[in-house]
């Protein structure tokens, strides 16, 4: 007969839970017990919540299956928040677990205790509260609503001192475990008609692709419509991977570094045909042309109707979508695919590092040189992410890791620590500014514990540099509250037993790259670099 604390293990096992994060309390102990002698999932622990959370995000993301975390009362619940919230707005399945007061204490006052439902509620799909009666079937129920479309976190409250009370034989996962998406009916005919009708009249109608479509895993659909029709396609960030970049109709991702220059080929369409493509990253009326959209997901495009005036919405399966617009038949479209090569061409030059310089550029362009193409490269929020989300070759999706729909400083680094646990064998790299690295740097001494073989980049330039940029643009003093200055003058050899290499040019960084893909574990590159390149490159006009 199991307990509470066995079924919690047993059912997230069998649902393909490999890892709980988190940071143990005293009333999550017996859960820590059910998860050692539960063979097949471990319990890691973290430095602090919102890394317990961040890393479910990510496992949840990379495998499909909810990712979980543990969190105790009040300020641990709070910490958690922050991972949640990304989960919640990238769009991962996650399950989180927190502490909750019994049932008698609940509503007093009571030393850490807060309304943890209300807490939770703006951020997960759904939060609960559980008996020791009813918990395996509410981690069934939450894991199903995780995973549906789309994707996102939820809460489960646990009271406390429920975990060694016997609940019976462990409860069946059938019903999650022959989870299945919606099944879709094809486009109605009358909705085909509609779209045949703009796409014949449009002479240059532009693809948009976004996160979503990574999901509904149709990159190879959506290069037979571009190629069809010889449609320019242009991507969110967080779709990187999902269009070839040295194909002829690859025009950019949006948003990011040079975005006037993709600008220049998206401001010629005159029907936009929205793949996928999420809101919460980048809204449609922020970089559209005044035209018509068509837009294919699962859900309503939210939208600005006094801007974009004409919508039709396609709501149901992508891969659906795709397979009816590619039965059309209809001349191919007008783009001048040699104006297309040469304004990519010229967009991808200016990301080219000068020669002798060492800046942010020289960072990536020297890393895309080493990391192989089935590494996995995670990104912080900063400057560096606009340079990186446009110049970084990403050869799938899902390679290039980054949070854009939540965009919380301190992802980078658990993030790396998560992919790494999911693919072991693969090599991971977490790049970061100097102030996300402050953030997180206690990681390490997860890292170390957890012996990972991560390259962790740090980009020194002793500012928050994306916000400086902004102050410049409005006239502000751009030193005033984002300078750090935290660099010692004289480098360390490591933080929390993890080696670290201070590089300042080109050649010394060549040489810690080679010498950190050959070490065995973690280790840090400080790249003490030129953060002025930045401000000709990011934050660009979108229209």
């Amino acid at each position: 007969m199991l307990n509470v604390a066995q079924q919690f293990a047993h059912t997230l096992k069998e649902i393909g839970v490999r890892f709980v994060f988190g940071v143990p309390s005293g009333n999550m102990i017996d859960y820590i017990e059910a998860l050692r002698q539960e063979n097949g999932i471990d319990f890691i622990l973290v430095g602090h919540e919102a890394t317990a959370a961040v890393m479910a995000d990510v496992c949840g993301r990379l495998t499909g299956v909810p990712g979980v975390c543990f969190a105790t009362f009040g300020p641990g619940a709070t910490n958690l928040t922050t991972g949640v919230g990304g989960a919640f707005l990238d769009r991962s399945p996650l399950l989180a677990f927190t502490d909750e007061m019994t049932d008698e204490l609940l509503n007093r006052t009571v030393q850490m205790n807060i309304n943890h439902q209300q807490l939770f509620f703006p951020i997960t799909k759904w939060t609960t509260r559980v008996t020791a009666e009813n918990f395996g079937e509410i981690i069934l129920k939450a894991a199903g609503i995780a995973h549906a479309e789309t994707p996102g976190p939820v809460h489960i409250g646990v009271p406390a001192g429920i975990g060694l009370r016997k609940v019976g034989e462990a409860r069946s996962t059938i019903d999650y475990l022959r989870l299945e998406k919606k099944r879709w009916a094809p486009i109605v005919a009358g909705q085909i008609d509609k779209i045949t009708a703009l796409l014949k009249k449009s002479k240059k109608p532009v693809l948009a692709v976004g996160l979503s479509a990574v999901r509904a895993g149709v990159k190879d659909l959506l290069i037979q419509l571009a190629d069809k029709f010889q449609i320019p396609v242009v991507l969110t960030p967080m779709a990187k991977g999902m269009f070839p970049e040295n194909h002829p109709l690859y025009a950019g991702v949006l948003f990011h570094a040079l975005s006037d220059s993709v600008a220049e080929t998206y401001r010629q369409a005159d029907l936009a045909l929205g793949l996928g493509y999420d809101p919460v990253e980048f809204s449609y009326e922020d970089w559209m042309p005044n035209v018509p959209l068509i837009h294919f997901d699962s859900k309503e495009a939210d939208v600005d109707t006094s801007q974009i005036r004409e919508v039709l919405n396609v709501v149901g399966s992508i891969e659906n979508s795709l397979e009816e617009l590619l039965k059309m038949e209809m001349p191919v479209k007008n783009w001048e695919l040699e104006m297309l090569q040469e304004r990519k061409s010229r967009l991808f030059q200016k990301l080219r590092p000068e020669a002798g310089s060492f800046g942010p550029l020289a960072v990536i362009d020297e890393l895309r040189t080493i990391l192989p193409q089935e590494g996995i490269l995670t990104v912080d929020v900063g400057a560096h992410l606009h340079l990186i989300g446009q110049q970084w070759q990403t050869p799938e999706p899902q390679k290039l890791l980054m949070t854009n729909g939540w965009s919380s400083m301190g992802f980078a680094f658990p993030a790396a620590l998560a992919a790494k646990l999911c693919h072991p064998d693969l090599p991971v790299v977490a790049v970061m500014g100097d102030g996300g690295f402050l953030m997180t740097v206690g990681e390490l001494a997860t890292a170390k514990r957890l012996n990972l073989k991560i390259v962790f980049i740090v980009m020194y330039d002793n500012s928050l540099s994306l916000i400086r940029i902004k102050q410049s643009k409005k006239d502000f003093d751009n030193s005033y509250g984002t300078e750090l200055n935290e660099l010692p003058p004289e480098p360390t050899n490591h933080y929390f037993g993890v080696p670290v290499i201070r590089v300042t040019d080109q050649k010394s960084y060549k040489e810690a790259l080679k010498y950190a893909f050959d070490f065995d574990g973690a280790i840090v590159i400080e790249a003490v670099i030129d953060g002025s390149e930045y401000d000709e490159l990011v934050l660009k006009s979108n229209k």
